[in-house]
């Protein structure tokens, strides 16, 4: 009997292990705010970065493939 949920899984480890290989780095946006005056308020988005290091997309995309490998062997 197939695992189909650990075979969805690893393909999502192995999809975001690629995405973080190639990109590099992962982005957000965060609010912040700058002048606060009363009932006046002041904010401003910011974007921030973090940058991945290339072995957590190759680690994300063997571990994604042991599980496909798992999930797909029949007991």
């Amino acid at each position: 009997m197939r695992n189909t949920p650990l075979i969805v899984m690893g393909v999502l480890l192995v999809v975001l292990g690629t995405l973080a290989l190639f990109s590099g780095e992962f982005l957000y946006r965060q609010r912040e705010t700058v002048v606060e005056v009363g009932p006046l308020i002041v904010t401003a988005d910011t974007q921030k970065s973090v940058p991945l290091p290339p072995i957590f997309g190759g680690i994300g995309m063997a571990c994604g493939a042991v599980m496909i490998a798992v999930g797909a062997r029949k007991k």
